[in-house]
């Protein structure tokens, strides 16, 4: 008798397979990149204003127009992926963000550069929802909230890294640099992509809502240059800022109109009809004001009132990065044990201890208080964020979750475009108005952050109507999870949240 050997079967759950190992190693890659982009651009607004000659009001749209570029193709990624498959479209996603990034270290004025940002976009907004699609697809049931967990990662290393390596690029290369730094790593994401991203065409035909896109995007980008236009005519009365107000207005009106008599709208505004999807919708859209608070006005305050240089800057951010990554972390393991709300009005009073420390700005202000408050502000927002993601998804039937998915990211990423529009605006306005010495500057800052304590008060009132009790984890997320993955991974554009 012949004995026959057999190798014990690994356990999934504690080796992956290898295949699997190579998907999430690309599409961390690749939001890395993302994230990375994001805060170094932040750190490099004060030299692009100096080196353009242009002023805060204009170049916000290198941070606006790139959102805005976001908001409009994230829900593009379930659609392509149903029809061209996932490695064409990761391919030709990371290819458009990559001849953005050359462009945008190619720009000779503020023009160009917001168009080449918009470019960057239009790539960047698919990155995150087509990796994250493909992780589900791809993940073990026994493995799949570790693998998804993994896309966290990212999230914190990005505002810690970000403002530090775009503060030594503009400081000791150039402001082109932030750009073209992304060369690189775009190369890699692609040639790793040959073989670590399936080419299967996801299952489904879903509709695109063209319409919606065509009325959305150009809707909000209108208001947000009424916005900015007001700055400079000193008021909303004029013309030039009542036009652009009332067509996106208009625009707006009608994306409603049409997403209401439709069934598969940009936007489902049905899902509005529930208290949760509602409320956590809501306070992710006020959120961008609070979160380019601190990551859009404090390295102006470095700079402008304190006479810091851009590296200085970003390594005096530091704290903000390591106070939101902590809480990501700690969230992450708390959502599905404590209420959204608990945790979510926790993280307020975190954001609001720091955001009041910042109203009382000087140009003396301490470093150790800057950076305490830091930490508080970062620790706060990291903590509301990941609950209100969670409570959007409680009590929603699997099939509503690609919906809400998409519907949550679109109105985060709009909500960050009009916040960065805000602030720009209201530092603008109130550098204006104070003495052009160093006490004044500080005191434009101080002044500005006043507003942004005001936007924090205005999350108060969705969080206060998120779940307060029971088990915080979404059972529709987890009923997802289960029976409907590869539903949810052929149309979601927001995958995060399913894990959520």
């Amino acid at each position: 008798m012949t004995s026959q050997i057999t190798q014990p079967e690994q356990d999934p759950a504690r080796h992956p397979p290898t295949s699997l190992i190579k998907i999430i190693s690309v599409v961390m890659l690749g939001a890395l990149m993302m994230q990375l982009d994001m805060t170094m651009t932040t750190i490099a607004t004060r030299t692009l204003v100096r080196d353009f000659h242009s002023t805060l009001s204009t170049i916000q749209w290198v941070t606006t127009g790139y959102m805005l570029a976001m908001a409009a193709t994230i829900p593009l990624a379930g659609w392509a992926l149903e029809r061209f498959g996932a490695r064409r479209v990761w391919t030709a996603t990371i290819a458009v963000f990559l001849v953005g990034s050359v462009l945008c270290g190619l720009a000779w004025s503020p023009g160009t550069l917001i168009a080449f940002r918009v470019l960057q976009g239009l790539g960047a907004g698919m990155v995150m929802p087509v990796g994250q699609t493909v992780l589900v697809q791809a993940a073990p049931p026994e493995r799949f909230g570790r693998v998804m967990a993994a896309m966290g990662v990212p999230a914190m290393v990005g505002p810690v890294l970000g403002p530090v390596l775009g503060g030594v690029l503009v400081t000791d290369l150039s402001w082109r640099w932030i750009f073209y730094i992304n060369v690189p790593v775009c190369l890699a994401a692609l040639a790793l992509s040959g073989r670590a991203i399936p080419s299967a065409a996801a299952p489904g035909r879903s509709r695109l809502d063209w319409l919606g896109l065509a009325l959305l995007s150009p809707g909000c980008a209108a208001i947000v240059f009424g916005l900015a236009q007001s700055n400079q005519y000193q008021g909303f009365g004029n013309a030039h800022v009542l036009v652009p107000l009332a067509a996106g207005i208009v625009l707006l009106g009608a994306f409603c109109v049409n997403a209401l008599r439709i069934p598969d709208a940009l936007i489902d505004l049905r899902l509005f009809a529930r208290r949760g999807f509602a409320s956590a919708s809501a306070t992710m859209f006020v959120s961008g004001f609070v979160l380019f608070g601190a990551m859009g006005a404090l390295p102006l305050y470095y700079q402008i009132a304190r006479g810091d240089s851009a590296q200085r800057a970003g390594l005096l951010l530091i704290p903000l990065g390591i106070g939101m990554g902590l809480s990501l972390f700690a969230a992450g393991r708390l959502a599905d044990r404590i209420a959204p709300r608990t945790i979510a009005l926790a993280g307020l009073v975190f954001t609001a201890a720091g955001t009041f420390v910042y109203t009382q700005l000087a140009a003396g202000t301490s470093q150790l208080l800057l950076g305490v408050a830091q930490v508080c502000s970062g620790i706060g927002t990291g903590a509301a964020l990941v609950p209100i993601m969670s409570a959007g998804f409680r009590g929603l039937e699997p099939a509503a979750v690609p919906r809400a998915s998409s519907s949550i990211r679109i109105m985060q990423q709009l909500g960050g475009s009009f916040g960065s529009a805000a602030l720009f605006i209201i530092v603008q306005h109130e550098l204006t108005t104070h003495a052009h010495n160093a006490a004044g500057l500080a005191a434009a800052f101080g002044a500005t952050f006043w507003w942004v304590l005001a936007f924090a008060g205005a999350m108060l009132i969705p969080v206060l109507f998120l779940p307060g009790s029971g088990q915080a984890g979404p059972r529709a997320a987890r009923s997802a999870r289960r029976g409907g993955r590869r539903e949810v991974a052929s149309r979601s554009a927001g995958v995060e949240s399913v894990e959520e």
